[in-house]
């Protein structure tokens, strides 16, 4: 069985086991007890990797779902495009699975898109929505992001101790180890993830919405602030000192306000 390595020592799930979604044999892991929530991953990542210095304080109130994407982790890629609708159709495939009607949703990048676009067109399925790392529009990436000269030195631009440890989970978590610089390729091509959506259809979002951003993160902070205004009633944090691949292990500053804003 997985487990979750942490400061706070080893969790490992009460249940752990794969959905068959929409073609995907999808994994999830089941921790703690409480309300639900699911925990999506960025691209190229895993459960363990986006949330494992979360996964045992969030257990002690929640039913934490961690899931691993179509492509990540233990699931396998299929013949179809990884898009925000294709991953939220997933997540709520999922939820049918485990027979829950409703869940907090927390998404960090690629998975904070697809929490969006389970807020915004599956609004019956979430209660709360926790998105980290996001952009509603292309526009709202860093320049460092879309200028080849800068993405080399940029901090804001993941590190090669974070392309060791994509490669280190893929080959000993993937059905298909011998994928991965294919597999990287897509994800670092794609753009399906910033494309976003128009402002009428965030101004539809009645879920109680907290976007988290790194002030070094792919996403300006400047981004952010008109997020927050075309989302009625959303929160913004901003982590200081956090580039992007750090938004979601900054457990110091995250956990207290999960705690406030979930439930």
């Amino acid at each position: 069985m997985a487990e979750v390595q942490s400061a706070h020592g080893t969790l490992r799930p009460r249940q752990s086991g794969y959905a068959d979604v929409n073609g995907v044999h999808m994994y999830y892991e089941v921790y703690g007890g409480g309300s639900p929530l699911v925990l999506l991953h960025g691209g190229m990542l895993t459960i363990e990797l986006n949330f494992a210095q979360l996964i045992p304080t969030l257990a002690g109130k929640h039913q934490v779902i961690g899931v691993e994407l179509q492509g990540h982790g233990r699931t396998a890629d299929i013949d179809r495009a990884i898009t925000p609708a294709a991953l939220a159709s997933d997540v709520v495939g999922l939820l049918d699975h485990l027979s829950i009607d409703r869940a907090h949703v927390f998404g960090h990048s690629m998975g904070g898109a697809a929490a969006m676009e389970l807020a915004i067109n599956r609004p019956d399925r979430v209660r709360a929505v926790v998105a980290a790392s996001v952009s509603v529009r292309p526009d709202g990436l860093h320049e460092d992001l879309t200028d080849p000269d800068k993405q080399a030195t940029s901090p804001r631009m993941p590190t090669q101790q974070d392309f060791i440890d994509f490669q280190q989970a893929y080959l000993r978590l993937s059905p298909h180890p011998e994928h991965f610089d294919e597999f990287l390729a897509v994800m670092s091509a794609s753009d399906a993830d910033t494309r976003g959506w128009s402002d009428e259809q965030l101004a539809t979002i009645s879920s109680p919405v907290l976007l988290v951003l790194g002030d070094r993160d792919f996403t300006t902070v400047e981004h952010g602030a008109l997020m927050q205004r075309l989302i009625s009633g959303s929160q913004l944090a901003v982590l200081p000192d956090t580039p992007h691949m750090q938004v979601t292990r900054r457990a110091d500053l995250l956990l207290p306000m999960l705690d406030r804003f979930l439930d």
